[in-house]
């Protein structure tokens, strides 16, 4: 069945209205109208070829919520009329080590919401759309009292700062967010409500009143001198949610002895690393979202200690537009497209 997107025809063209299939209910599988979907970093670089060469044509979104139309056969999570949402995965092999422990997003027959090849060999389209059909065990209940527009940028920038926070926090730990943007200001909303005491590390001041208001105890501007030698030894734990380029080594020396450094940001290109600022014991780690089980906990989670999205809800017309404010940081703290807006033309 066909429904209306916005999307790529290569990775130099802006965003436009196509048309584009999606399957008819299988016995496990749930329909949803789309009501929002928000616009991550992860879709620009995609929709951009940035990691690489991207299938064209492109409909890309991962930040996915709605309402239930229609429900397969064997389906007995979801009924039509449920509030739902579907993040940045769409299917799994189901039978590996990996699925077997409920992460997911580590297997290697992983599929995931755009841009992959699903089991009927077709290539997958995300949520700048007005509809999608995915496997039951990848869609998620969104909690009443969740917003569908401001809880759906939770399904991708709340669970990749949730995952790493839940593994290594606990109730007064010091933890440092590096920058305030679409994730970091989740992560911040997160660390805070799990009892840490939460600074923020941006490149200059400007948002210092939008993290205090956050739950941040305190503010650091790297652009400011001596920042990094004030800050030396100081946290338990560093998420980087940039995805720039910067002195990771700088950023290390923040960590007290022992602490941890989870990069979630995705830079596009290799970082330096002075390998010796590890020592005594201190640990860099990636992460990358988390599996189903742990996204609907952390969507309760959000939902119970009143973590939002900080949103900016667009039309189709304006992801173009919309995309060069991302890149360009103009944007306070996630834009969401309104899919309403992607109808009949």
């Amino acid at each position: 069945m066909l429904t209306h997107a916005y999307g790529f025809a290569s990775a130099t063209s802006p965003c436009r209205p196509m048309d584009i299939e999606r399957r008819e209910t299988g016995p496990k599988d749930v329909l949803f109208d789309i009501s929002y979907c928000g616009v991550c970093h992860s879709d620009i670089h995609t929709a951009r070829s940035e990691w690489g060469p991207s299938r064209y044509p492109l409909v890309v979104g991962h930040e996915i919520t709605g309402i239930v139309r229609e429900v397969g056969s064997q389906v007995t999570a979801f009924k039509p009329g449920d509030r739902v949402g579907v993040g940045c995965m769409v299917d799994s092999c189901g039978s590996c080590e990996y699925c077997a422990q409920g992460l997911e997003q580590f297997c290697d027959k992983g599929i995931f919401t755009y841009n992959s090849r699903d089991q009927f060999g077709q290539v997958t389209q995300g949520g700048y759309s007005q509809s999608i059909t995915v496997q039951e065990h990848f869609v998620f209940h969104m909690p009443d009292s969740l917003p569908l527009a401001e809880g759906a940028p939770l399904l991708c920038a709340g669970i990749t700062t949730y995952s790493p926070l839940k593994r290594w926090v606990k109730p007064g730990m010091k933890v440092a967010v590096v920058g305030l943007g679409g994730l970091g200001h989740v992560g911040v909303q997160i660390a805070a409500a799990m009892g840490a005491e939460v600074s923020v590390i941006s490149h200059t001041m400007s948002k210092q009143a939008d993290g205090l208001a956050l739950g941040a105890s305190a503010y650091y501007a790297t652009s400011e001198e001596g920042t990094f030698k004030r800050l030396a030894n100081q946290f338990d734990m560093i998420l980087s949610t940039v995805s720039s380029t910067e002195d990771y080594t700088s950023y290390i020396n923040a960590l007290n002895k022992t602490g941890v450094m989870v990069n979630v940001g995705m830079p596009a290109e290799p970082v330096d690393v002075y390998v010796r600022a590890l020592s005594p014991r201190r640990t860099l780690q990636g992460s990358l979202i988390g599996g189903c089980a742990e996204t609907q906990e952390m969507l309760d989670f959000c939902a119970e200690h009143g973590v939002r999205a900080r949103i900016e809800t667009i039309s189709g017309d304006e992801i173009t537009e919309a995309y060069d404010k991302v890149v360009h940081s103009q944007v306070r703290y996630r834009y969401v497209i309104d899919a309403s807006t992607l109808g009949a033309r």
